[in-house]
């Protein structure tokens, strides 16, 4: 391999008489890959590297969604996402490559500042921006585009590893629903203080309570108010969730076709902490209208709109190379020098029939 330069856009590029090891891309009509993809990009079939499914992502007119033009923009893209645990990353060093139809030669080009670039469940494609210029590539003089074909091809080589630090994931329900529970809280009158919690109920998979001081917090509200709070019960039971996001509204009603005295709001419920209410829900001079036959009907409406999840730590940590194979854990080091990357070359072609 002949070494040549580092370019403008952070390229390095050097020349290969090897083929690529991977993927090949043989376009035998770049203008038509142009009329139909110049804006969405085009997608290679899929081919396989490290364990792992691949496509590269060919931009002929630029990635418009960067406000690139005048280059040929090329990326590296993971296949089937879903298959991504949240706390592991990919880490691929990889080279993508021209055909120089004049001399029969490569150009390879890769970064060349930092070679390994990681996927993970937030960035599932790596690549390059500005691989080529147009004016560049379609210069017959370079032999890149001739008689409107061209060749593309790729290289990737990956290194994998289970991120140890602790990861979360936030996602919104798509159809929340409203719950209801009524709390009816009975011999009213002599209900002692200074704080009472109702039975734990059930919304959306997690468990719920709702607490009332009925002679008010004694940070706040303390014998002039009624404080009431609405919160995630059994806590330690519940690790994986470290937030639920929710509306909700808490109301005195003593006749359910009543609109009753009520407060609403919203918030991020904790699994550690996190409850939500009025220190000063309501005065007590007034409390007397809801209290029905010495029973005070505490109703709550909830709506849980999103879910934060904490993944578990990693154990294991594995580094795949094409020279061999290291297996990490907390009580052995295992290596073996056996090849677990099987390569396997991949042509693809893409021809207008007219």
């Amino acid at each position: 391999m002949d070494i040549l330069n580092s370019d403008k856009e952070g390229l390095f590029r050097s020349l290969s008489d090897s083929l690529p090891t991977h993927c090949r891309l043989n376009i035998e009509s770049f203008s038509l890959l142009t009329e139909y993809h110049g804006v969405d990009g085009y997608e290679s079939k899929t081919f396989e590297a490290g364990g792992y499914l691949w496509k590269l992502v060919l931009y002929p007119n630029g990635n418009k969604k960067k406000n690139v033009e005048d280059y040929i923009s090329v990326y590296l893209r993971i296949v089937k996402k879903d298959t991504l645990r949240t706390d592991w990353g990919v880490s691929v060093d990889f080279r993508l490559f021209l055909l120089d139809q004049n001399k029969g030669r490569y150009l390879v080009l890769e970064g060349a500042f930092t070679k390994q670039k990681c996927i993970h469940a937030g960035m599932l494609d790596v690549g390059f921006d500005k691989l080529i210029s147009l004016k560049e590539f379609t210069d017959v003089s370079n032999g890149y585009l001739i008689d409107d074909k061209c060749v593309f091809g790729a290289e990737v080589f990956v290194c994998e590893e289970i991120k140890t630090g602790q990861a979360e994931g936030i996602s919104r329900l798509k159809s929340p629903n409203m719950y209801e529970h009524v709390w009816e809280i009975q011999n009213y009158s002599i209900l002692p203080p200074p704080c009472h919690r109702s039975e734990p109920f059930t919304v959306e998979g997690q468990k719920w309570m709702i607490e009332l001081y009925p002679e008010g917090h004694p940070r706040s509200g303390k014998h002039t108010h009624l404080s009431l709070y609405l919160g995630l019960a059994d806590k330690q039971k519940t690790p994986v969730i470290t937030g639920v996001y929710a509306k909700y509204t808490l109301r005195l009603n003593p006749n359910k076709n009543n609109a009753g005295y009520h407060g609403s709001g919203k918030g991020c419920f904790t699994t550690t902490s996190g409850k939500y209410g009025w220190h000063k829900f309501i005065p007590l001079s007034d409390l007397h209208h809801f209290v029905r036959d010495d029973t005070l009907r505490v109703e709550a409406e909830i709506t849980v709109v999103g879910i934060a999840k904490e993944f578990p730590k990693a154990k294991d940590i594995v580094h795949t190379t094409g020279e061999g194979f290291f297996s990490f854990n907390s009580t052995a080091l295992v290596i073996s020098l056996s090849t677990v990357v099987i390569v396997t070359a991949t042509s693809i072609f893409f021809k207008w029939r007219g």
